[in-house]
């Protein structure tokens, strides 16, 4: 088969390398790839918001499976251009896509479904979101309605954040149209994991467990980023919470939006709160997670190709996904200054070396090749991922190839794994 993925960071720099395990892939191409996705797939010069130069491309070369790795294009409709086609995409359609691509649609979907989740409400002005703040109370989660790079979040403390928040989102508009609707949610308490499921649009398969970290610095504290590290599986996952997640969550989800005329293929992302109360359900992420997926396929030993043709109607019998027992961790290393400013161009150093390692894979994210140097030309640069015999093991093998590889500026994480490591060992 030809394949072309789609995107240009560490997720898609995952599925590629896990693809080309495949014995059904013959060509990967990646539009636009990265530094080391060109080392897996031919690089094509298109970028992921082209849709009408990647379905050209994947018409004239005759591809015969295209995976989407970013939300953006899916939710522009992606997949209902290449499907219209008659051309392969895993992937939702548009309509599907507005579980991320729609913060309200979610709202209003997760009451027609009764799911668990917080109590929340949708504002269009300033004085509607204070006024969400004196129902459900504060801390209070103000969310952009659209697409916003991951940053249309804001945990607002008082009235007087709140406000600011609002004004920011919906006057100054900083998000553009994607905060015209703004929906105010109330703050949960507990611990966080993600569940990654594949799905025809009516049967679901299960994906490994993880846990991503959000925040920029140690101890989960400062802005949120878009991940700045990763481990699978995530301990807080028992068998037990994961049925009840499959139960209250992603079933009723597909069967619901089945019942509206919305089928529902490809991979679906739900972010869990594990509550005292039990899980609740924060967002829904219509593709792979990044950095989760990194660590999600490190341990995948069965055919990524195989599942995913599977929601695609190719075959009837669900997949029987392996996985290797040991755990892994992914510690993304950052250009300095991220999320706020920062610099490209910085030359890196060890890649090789690191690689060298036991069982270490570097994802690739924001990286270009530049008279045959690997440079910097993103925020999150690489994702180091190692797999060990316990997650003590996989941590430590995964900060001894961070140790052996340098750019300028370079920031990461020395604590990724540190609230399983507290469960199982107390430190």
């Amino acid at each position: 088969m030809k394949i072309l993925v789609i995107g240009s960071g560490a997720r898609e720099h995952a599925l590629v390398w896990k693809i080309a395990q495949s014995k059904k892939a013959a060509k990967i191409y990646c539009a636009p790839g990265n530094g080391g996705i060109a080392s897996l797939a031919e690089c094509v010069a298109i970028k992921p918001g082209d849709i009408a130069g990647l379905l050209e491309f994947a018409a004239r070369h005759l591809v015969d499976l295209t995976v989407v790795g970013p939300e953006a294009p899916l939710v522009e409709g992606i997949a209902d251009a290449f499907e219209d086609a008659g051309l392969n995409v895993f992937g939702p359609r548009r309509l599907a896509a507005q579980l991320e691509g729609s913060k309200d649609f979610t709202r209003t979907a997760s009451e027609a479904f009764g799911l668990p989740g917080p109590r929340s409400m949708r504002c269009t002005s300033v004085e509607q979101v204070v006024a969400s703040g004196e129902t459900l109370g504060y801390p209070l989660v103000l969310k952009a309605d659209g697409l916003a790079a991951g940053k249309g979040v804001e945990i607002c403390e008082s009235v007087a954040a709140a406000k600011i928040t609002a004004e920011r989102m919906i006057k100054d508009r900083v998000f553009g149209s994607a905060g015209d609707i703004v929906v105010a949610q109330e703050f949960l308490e507990g611990e966080e994991a993600s569940i990654l499921v594949l799905t025809n649009g009516t049967d679901v398969v299960p994906l490994a467990s993880s846990q991503d970290h959000k925040r920029i610095f140690d101890g989960d504290r400062g802005p949120n980023t878009g991940g700045m590290g990763a481990y699978s599986p995530a301990p807080v996952v028992t068998p037990g919470l994961l049925d009840r997640v499959m139960t209250t969550v992603i079933r009723p989800t597909i069967a619901g939006l089945k019942k509206q005329g919305i089928v529902y293929r490809g991979v679906l992302y739900a972010g869990i709160m594990v509550t005292k109360k039990g899980p609740k359900l924060l967002e829904f992420n219509v593709r792979f997670g990044d950095p989760e997926t990194q660590t999600v396929l490190a341990r995948l030993k069965s055919d990524l190709v195989e599942a995913m043709l599977w929601t695609m109607g190719e075959s009837r019998e669900l997949p029987r996904l392996e996985w290797d027992r040991r755990p892994s961790v992914c510690v993304v290393m950052a250009s300095g200054g991220y999320p706020g400013n920062y610099e490209i161009g910085k030359t890196i150093e060890g890649l090789d070396h690191a690689a060298g390692l036991k069982d270490v894979v570097v994802f690739h994210a924001g990286t270009k090749q530049v008279d045959g140097r690997i440079v910097t030309s993103g925020g999150r640069v690489l994702g180091v991922t190692a797999l060990g015999k316990d997650l003590k093991e996989a941590q430590a093998r995964a900060y001894e190839a961070v140790g052996k590889i340098a750019f300028e500026g370079a920031h990461y994480r020395k604590d990724i794994g540190w609230r399983a490591l507290k469960a199982v060992d107390g430190r």
